[in-house]
């Protein structure tokens, strides 16, 4: 649909984050180009477990974020057909899930996932969770913000920002300048490499994960199961997706050892597993705040410039996508967003 012209916003970065405020942009009749350095969901939305987990034990500064991300995918899944979620519910045990409001019984357990082998007396069970295909929702994103006019440039590195006046009205690319009105960073671990560009410094940790795909026999596991001998769950498809820890850079924790050993303790954690042959085992560098809380916002030092930095992106990537366009096209700061406002790490340097 035809929004008619409106602000010129470039978004840089085309992972799962980047297509949501692209998406939603698009849709409130911003003119939106997406500046993708390689392509679509090539980073780490595409070594993602994906897991949209809502739940938080600590303090929470974003518990709103959270209790809204779930609600903002059903309506996503509603205006997006492409886009498709195992809402499988997610069962999880172990000393993480003590004292859980959700707590169920051995016995709802094992009615839950009948291939456990020794299931636990009890467990956490969060009927509303379950996990997407992070890359097929990323472009099931991207193709909805390209119906209302979106542009997406891949194989685009940005080399450089153009500025007047201590603000940024484009991007520098080896096929010219792309002028814009808002430039959003939303690059995940390559924003901190933009954010030196402009002089500005974001502490975004680069925190790696192994993401593990294994072809397997079909209804392994119905939910999503997260205990301290494993995170697996299975795809509609049949694939066994597990999340694993990155360790550190010997050979014996190197990624495909990390994935033998995790398909042992599978096998016996479940029955029925006679095999799981590895399809892939990927290092995915998530972008982590140094205080755990995302970065979203404008930033104070440079005008122009907005950010996007956040774990679980996944999860977020809906909500933050809606708001931060409301923020960008419609000039009003979102109460939900305050914590994550980046002038928070300016703010405790100044002082």
């Amino acid at each position: 649909m035809d929004n008619g012209p409106g602000k010129r916003v470039i978004v840089v970065g085309a992972g799962i984050v980047g297509a949501s405020l692209a998406y939603h942009l698009a849709a409130k009749g911003a003119n939106v180009t997406v500046v993708e350095a390689e392509g679509i969901a090539s980073g780490v939305t595409g070594s993602s477990f994906a897991w949209l987990n809502a739940t938080h034990g600590d303090p929470d500064p974003i518990a709103s974020l959270r209790g809204a991300a779930l609600q903002e995918y059903h309506r996503l899944e509603a205006q997006l057909p492409g886009l498709k979620i195992q809402w499988s519910g997610a069962l999880s045990y172990g000393a993480s899930s003590e004292g859980s409001a959700n707590r169920i019984p051995q016995s709802k357990i094992s009615e839950l996932e009948p291939n456990l082998r020794n299931p636990p007396q009890f467990a956490s069970y969060a009927a509303e969770e379950g996990a997407l295909d992070a890359v097929a929702t990323t472009h099931a994103l991207i193709a909805g913000a390209q119906a209302n006019g979106a542009k997406v440039l891949t194989q685009t590195p940005v080399l450089g920002f153009k500025t007047q006046d201590s603000s940024v009205f484009g991007v520098e690319t080896a096929a010219g300048v792309i002028e814009a009105d808002i430039v959003v960073l939303a690059a995940g671990t390559g924003i901190t490499k933009l954010t030196d560009l402009l002089e500005v410094s974001l502490p975004i940790d680069a925190s790696p994960a192994i993401f593990i795909r294994y072809s397997s026999p079909p209804n392994l596991v119905r939910t999503l199961i997260s205990s301290p001998e494993m995170e697996v769950r299975q795809t509609p498809e049949g694939a066994l997706l597990a999340a694993e820890d990155y360790l550190d850079d010997d050979l014996e924790n190197q990624p495909a050892a990390i994935a033998l050993r995790t398909a042992n303790a599978i096998k016996n954690e479940l029955h029925g597993v006679v095999s799981l042959d590895l399809q892939s085992a990927r290092v995915g560098f998530r972008p982590m705040p140094a205080d755990g809380i995302p970065i979203i916002g404008y930033l104070a030092q440079v005008g122009g410039v907005y950010v996007c930095a956040m774990h679980p992106g996944v999860t977020l990537a809906a909500i933050v996508g809606r708001l931060a366009s409301e923020e960008i096209v419609g000039d009003s700061a979102s109460p939900a967003l305050n914590p994550c406002r980046p002038d928070r790490f300016f703010k405790l340097s100044d002082g």
